[in-house]
């Protein structure tokens, strides 16, 4: 009798458990299949997943988990390797929307023509933009105190101010107080209920380190920073970076809407554009600083940028499941290892999941644009668990 009630009870448990994985089992409302980018003549040459010996299977797999919201909103993916884009697939999602729920405005079905918010992967745009502003002679160099291009803001250069340099903005090592995302006080959002100037309102905060020695991530350092290539090259920074990135990449799709009250740009976290032309950052980045034979950063750039600044090690992105980090110009760092080779990685990402990722040793650049403003992060996943094993 008790070995018969301890079968049923085992049989019940084995339903039970077959129930619960049957009822999270993904099953993807579209059927998937992999079909190469289309050529339209943007500068891109495109081919397929075959010819640069990547798994369409598992990339398939990772289509299906998005498609099934394994990683809530995903909105694009896209793929360049050895030359050619090989990858690109757009989904549905929300628009980006400050004041709505979940930051999310109407409901849309991304693809390759339609800008988006990229969020703080700005701040690797603009961190380009001071090393283009080096290699062309507006900023003589990356040790020089920001004071030497804020003549409206000298009065700060106060209580150990004079030595921030512009590295320090560059590497969030400041030393100025900044509660950025994630914190309860949030002075990035902060910044835009106050009654001050922006620069001033950063500049006074107080000094809570020795410039150069500690990591505190801050939107205000890169606003600072469009600031001081404005006072530079007498350019704002949107025609500035029109005039040395955009037009050299064939870019038409960026866009700078983010505006304080007196006209200084939202450099940390303001601009827009395609997953494509976003994929052209990377390449660049990519190709040493060159864009179809013409020099458009300095490889010296490149290397400090893909290089962990000091003392800026394993720190992790607040609202990312993708680990602890190094961070360098304004680019996240992290290493993995692939068939017993390390394969470094740095990577531009942006609130709520957008990503330039530059895989150098790979010979690849993998771009996600995503709506993911209060869940965690997981695009890093897609990374790890489909694309690095899918490249042979």
């Amino acid at each position: 009798m008790l070995k018969n009630c301890i079968s049923e009870y085992a049989i019940s448990i084995i339903l039970v458990l077959s129930l619960i994985f049957v009822g999270c089992k993904c099953e993807p409302t579209i059927q998937y299949s992999y079909h190469q980018p289309k050529y339209i003549n943007d500068g891109f040459e495109v081919g397929s997943l075959e010819e640069v010996n990547i798994d369409s299977i598992l990339l398939k797999n990772a289509v299906d988990k998005i498609n099934c919201g394994k990683y809530d909103e995903v909105h694009s993916m896209v793929i360049f390797k050895d030359s050619n884009l090989v990858f690109e697939e757009y989904f549905q999602g929300h628009k980006y929307k400050w004041d709505g729920e979940n930051h999310h405005g109407e409901w849309t079905s991304w693809d390759k023509s339609t800008p988006h918010g990229v969020k703080s992967v700005s701040k690797s745009i603009t961190s380009l933009c001071v090393g283009i502003a080096i290699d062309k002679g507006f900023i003589e160099s990356v040790d020089q105190s920001i004071f030497d291009y804020l003549p409206d803001h000298q009065h700060l250069k106060t209580n150990g101010k004079e030595k921030i340099t512009i590295e320090h903005l560059l590497t969030m090592t400041s030393g100025l107080e900044w509660a950025d995302l994630g914190n309860a006080s949030n002075d990035i959002v902060g910044i835009w209920y106050q009654d001050k100037d922006p620069i001033t309102f950063i500049l006074e905060k107080p000094l809570t380190h020795n410039p150069g020695t500690t990591f505190n991530y801050s939107g205000g350092n890169t606003i600072i920073l469009g600031e001081i290539i404005k006072n530079a090259s007498h350019m704002e920074l949107d025609k500035f970076s029109e005039e040395n990135i955009f037009k050299p990449l064939e870019i038409d799709s960026s866009n700078w809407p983010l505006r304080f009250e007196n006209g200084v740009i939202e450099a940390g976290g303001g601009l827009e554009m395609t997953p494509r032309d976003m994929v052209k950052i990377g390449v660049t980045y990519l190709n040493n600083g060159i864009y179809n034979d013409t020099q458009i950063i300095s490889k010296q750039w490149i290397e400090k940028s893909s290089t962990t600044y000091s003392n800026n090690r394993n720190i992790d992105i607040q609202g990312h499941s993708s680990g602890s980090h190094d961070y360098s110009y304004s680019w996240w760092l992290k290493s993995y290892t692939k068939s017993g080779k390390e394969i470094n990685m740095y990577h531009a990402v942006g609130w709520g999941g957008q990503e330039i990722i530059i895989l150098p040793k790979l010979n690849t650049v993998v771009v996600f644009t995503s709506g993911n403003y209060i869940r965690k992060v997981k695009v890093i996943e897609l990374l790890e668990e489909y694309i690095l094993p899918a490249i042979n």
